[in-house]
């Protein structure tokens, strides 16, 4: 992933963000503290009130962005001009961070000096873990369900932790594989036409090793250029061939062990199969750069909206996105992208929202989306974009987030230890052959060590 997969999901491979609302006017309104959110749940009652509807005075707030100079920053420092000029009670300090130091040890080391800005960006699974140790505040009484239902789905979920809100985002992510419709047709292949009619693991292993019998040397691109051991591009993509095999990275639900579902014979079943790719040299390597698809050596690539554009750019007319091999139990495919959220220093959780509010504008969503090619993140903002709109070249995207194919990195405390065993895993597998069940086994044991070393995560009042 480009810059969005350098720091969760990674070069190419990490830009996976969220999120889109209505009218400002419309928020604002909508930002009553105590009250009814429109669920018949009082905000007071579950200890939320991070907004009352009041803002005295003129609020300075400061915000943290993750990523360097693009045109995502551009747009973001364009939109904070603009928002200022535009009222004059609520003003907004764009801090963008050093990019030689982890972004997370940067958010780590400033809530322990008492340092975080009011309003922190943050990678979507890493929430669940800001909001146990308390970083966060929820924001259920900021949001009015006006904006709430505008919201995709997959927004609404990833931002959620033990029943409430804490994060929204400006977009979206999706994966899939861009197929050369052209080079599949000419070797007799067919092209899936929808999640359907996606090819299942074994029609897959068959479509490569009928490429590469069309002279097509690596006819598959995974992005192992980016899948260095610790690396989040290896959970973020290929966790869903654990889930669409049956298998999981921990105990849904109750995240207490991954004992039984990570090394599960699903789990297992399904990465022996992308071993097997590696190990017949079906995959590209990945030992040099990110342009196989582009320059012609692979005519599959395994990665995410993100590429998009070079995609299209390089083979004009002859670029198709279909859903991810079926291994089992149905395609799936990975979700989740960077939020934002208000930080439990925030001195006003009203004057936050406000901002968030104008991000969250159907124009705004809109004009992020067309600086980074994130998905937009609200329904409103999906009708105003020509790509990601019904007939749109990655309407595919639209329908996995919205029909149930997605599913987000387990929601847990735990995720940091989680993504990084699996990762290392993963890299072991492709990387070295390693035996597929001795290394996830490894990886299970490293998952409930942080796990026990924790007591499990207890909510807070369990």
């Amino acid at each position: 992933m480009r810059a969005w997969i350098r720091t969760v999901g990674t070069g190419r491979h990490h830009r996976a963000l969220a999120a889109g609302l209505l009218g400002i006017a419309l928020l604002l309104a909508g930002c009553g503290g105590g009250g009814d959110d429109g669920d018949g749940t009082n905000d007071e009652a579950r200890g939320d009130t991070t907004c009352d509807g009041r803002i005295e005075g003129t609020e300075h707030l400061t915000m943290w962005f993750h990523a360097g100079p693009s045109g995502e920053l551009s747009t973001l420092q364009k939109q904070v001009a603009e928002f200022n000029e535009a009222q004059k009670q609520v003003r907004v300090e764009l801090v963008t961070l050093p990019e030689f130091r982890p972004y997370n040890d940067l958010v780590n080391s400033a809530a322990a000096s008492g340092d975080l800005p009011d309003l922190l960006d943050f990678d979507g699974p890493n929430l669940y873990s800001y909001a146990w140790s308390g970083k966060l505040k929820p924001i259920d009484s900021c949001v009015p369900e006006s904006v709430r239902s505008d919201l995709l789905a997959s927004i609404r979920q990833q931002g959620t932790y033990a029943g409430k809100l804490y994060g929204v985002g400006t977009f979206d992510s999706g994966l899939g594989l861009y197929v050369r419709p052209s080079a599949l047709k000419k070797a007799g292949i067919r092209v899936p036409k929808g999640v359907d009619d996606a090819w299942t693991s074994g029609e897959f292993t068959d479509v490569l090793r009928t490429l590469r019998k069309a002279g097509h040397k690596t006819p598959l691109d995974i992005g192992l250029v980016y899948a260095k051991p610790g690396e989040e591009w290896n959970t973020y993509g290929f966790a869903p061939a654990v889930w669409s095999a049956g298998g999981d990275l921990i105990e849904p639900g109750t995240f207490r062990t991954a004992d039984g579902f990570l090394n599960s014979p699903e789990a297992v079943e399904a990465l022996t199969t992308m071993q097997t790719w590696a190990k017949e040299g079906l995959v590209e390597p990945g030992k040099s750069d990110d342009q196989a698809f582009i320059e012609g050596r692979s005519v599959i690539s395994w990665t995410g909206h993100w590429w998009y554009p070079d995609y299209s750019k390089a083979h004009p007319g002859d670029v198709a996105i279909v859903p991810l091999p079926d291994f089992g139990r149905g395609a799936v495919t990975g979700m989740g992208s960077w939020q934002w959220g208000v930080t439990s220093g925030a001195a006003d959780g009203d004057a936050v929202w406000r901002f968030l509010a104008y991000l969250l504008k159907p124009d705004q969503v809109h004009r992020m989306s067309e600086a980074n090619g994130g998905i937009p993140a609200t329904h409103s903002a999906v009708k105003l974009s020509s790509a990601y709109g019904p007939g749109g070249a990655e309407h595919l995207f639209i329908e996995q987030l919205t029909g149930g194919v997605a599913r987000p990195r387990p929601q847990t405390p735990a995720y940091p230890a989680i993504t990084d065993a699996f990762s290392r895993a993963f890299a072991k597998i492709m990387f070295d052959e390693a035996p597929v069940k001795a290394a996830l086994d490894e990886a299970v044991k490293a998952i409930d060590k942080d796990l026990a070393a924790h007591d499990d995560y207890p909510q807070k009042g369990s």
